[in-house]
């Protein structure tokens, strides 16, 4: 039976005044907080596997830990653990969107876990893909601590897929920027270890 810890750290904040849909655009983050960087790095695994999704801001992210003392291998880049895919919506705002009466918002609002964007993903979409992903990685990776650096919707997929929760609920998860949740997968299935904690 294959035996994983997950350390998921959600990447540093996008500054955004207006609140944009960042989505998987590949923007990046602000990395100046450096105490809340170390005290991260105090809390996280030495030597884990490290993944990223891929976009730039994850990659900051792990180049801020590592400016903060942690030794990191180079990253193994999962693009399955990328945001949740808003299509047309990315790099708008929800009150953009609202003011111009988009035809397709009302129907989103109404099941935002299963409705999908125009041109992108349903949240269940996206739990699915990640579910693959962590299953494959645990069984490639027994008995190693990895370290995720990913998203929001990405850590919410993850928990979902842990937990055996439905979509609907799993985005009631609060996952803040620079947090840390961790998750094992141990003999006797899945064990939460905890979720959104701040330095």
């Amino acid at each position: 039976m294959v035996s994983v810890k997950w350390w998921w750290v959600r990447h540093a904040p996008v500054p955004c005044p207006i609140g944009r849909i960042t989505g998987n655009l590949d923007v990046a983050c602000d990395t100046s907080d450096e105490a809340d960087f170390e005290a991260l790095a105090h809390l996280l695994p030495k030597n884990p596997v490290l993944v990223e999704s891929g976009l730039l801001r994850c990659r900051q992210t792990t180049g801020g830990l590592e400016k903060a003392g942690m030794t990191l291998p180079p990253p193994v880049i999962e693009t399955a653990f990328q945001e949740q895919d808003f299509g047309r919506w990315q790099g708008r705002s929800w009150t953009d969107l609202e003011t111009a009466k988009d035809p397709d918002l009302s129907a989103f609002w109404q099941d935002p876990a299963f409705a999908i964007p125009p041109g992108g993903e349903s949240f269940a979409a996206q739990i699915d893909r990640v579910a693959q992903a962590i299953d494959r990685l645990s069984r490639l990776n027994d008995g190693r601590d990895i370290l995720a650096v990913a998203h929001a919707g990405t850590i919410r997929a993850a928990l979902a897929h842990a937990l055996d929760i439905k979509p609907d609920k799993a985005l009631s998860l609060a996952i803040a920027p620079l947090s840390l949740t961790r998750i094992d997968l141990i003999h006797q299935g899945w064990r939460v270890e905890l979720v959104n904690r701040l330095t």
